[in-house]
């Protein structure tokens, strides 16, 4: 029988799973931190910053238009909870002034916001394309025009994505809260936005691994694991960071007033390194799982081992 054969020629061994395991782990750490990496995580965090209060002032315009722009700033803050605590300010003061603004102001500054916005949207994937693209030691790289037209269609495919997952985490509440309504009442998880949250970043990040990454598709098997990982890195990179700034380093002695922006910066390069090491282990993950036995040499992997043999 076909499957018995195949079953037979599985590797039940669980120590070499965990020595697989650690080496691709090992590989991927000297292959992110081994380069200029940080080069992109600046610029990355840069223009997410740039990008992230204009999109604010979208999210409550197109609220004010079809529903209440209160509903906007409640889905906003229930995202926020996600970052440190001195983060969380800057957000809330915001969406409480874009709340209770009038509705052509709102109107006025959201029109502006989608052309601000977008800009620094569009240049941060870009960077985030390179960083991957860098990382991934990619042989052929796409030309000018295609680089910046994948740059834009994931960067609208998140918005979709980012639009859909927070519109469905609103109804679920909502319909908790309105109707008294619990599906799931022994799951509390399904009403967390950490749950949420790292459900939307593993799929997103698995079809940028997969798509964007590499001018040819990734394996799905090396994208979906790189995508699980970065999800989970980043949500240990958000708590992290809140204890590193809670606990550890108490900017605002340091920092004064522009404290919380320093806060939501280290935040932001966290979890952006975050990705970055879930590129580097979908790409070898990809390496191993194209040889037999999990460990290839320099010569069989070509450039891309030999790039990351060499980190560090």
């Amino acid at each position: 029988m076909p499957n018995r054969a195949r079953l037979r020629d599985i590797d039940w061994d669980p120590v070499h799973h965990l020595m697989w395991t650690v080496a691709i782990i090992g590989k991927a750490l000297a292959r992110l931190w081994g380069r200029d990496v940080m080069l992109y995580v600046g610029g990355v965090s840069f223009f997410a910053m740039l990008a992230v209060f204009p999109g604010l002032a979208i999210l409550v315009g197109v609220y004010s238009l079809l529903s209440d722009p209160n509903a906007a700033a409640q889905q906003a803050e229930a995202l926020s909870r996600l970052m440190p605590t001195g983060a969380q300010g800057l957000f809330r003061d915001e969406l409480s002034r874009l709340s209770h603004a009038p509705l052509q102001a709102v109107s006025t500054q959201s029109g502006l916001a989608v052309i601000i916005g977008g800009y620094a949207a569009h240049r941060g994937f870009k960077a985030l394309l390179a960083g991957l693209s860098f990382i991934h030691d990619e042989e052929e790289p796409r030309g000018f025009v295609g680089f910046n037209i994948m740059a834009l269609l994931v960067l609208i495919a998140a918005i979709v994505l980012l639009v859909f997952l927070s519109a469905a985490f609103l109804f679920l509440r909502f319909l908790t809260a309105a109707y008294h309504v619990s599906p799931l009442q022994g799951a509390p998880w399904l009403y967390s936005e950490w749950t949420w949250a790292s459900f939307g970043i593993t799929l997103a990040m698995s079809l940028i691994y997969r798509y964007a990454m590499s001018s040819k598709p990734v394996a799905w098997r090396a994208s979906v694991a790189g995508g699980a990982a970065a999800a989970q890195l980043c949500m240990l990179m958000s708590l992290g960071s809140a204890f590193y700034v809670e606990q550890i380093a108490h900017l605002g002695a340091t920092y004064g007033s522009v404290a919380a922006v320093v806060v939501f910066l280290i935040w932001l390069s966290w979890n952006v390194n975050a990705v970055f090491l879930g590129g580097a282990l979908a790409t070898e993950i990809e390496l191993a799982l194209d040889s037999q036995e999990g460990f290839v040499s320099p010569a069989q992997k070509g450039p891309r081992a030999k790039a990351s043999g060499s980190g560090s």
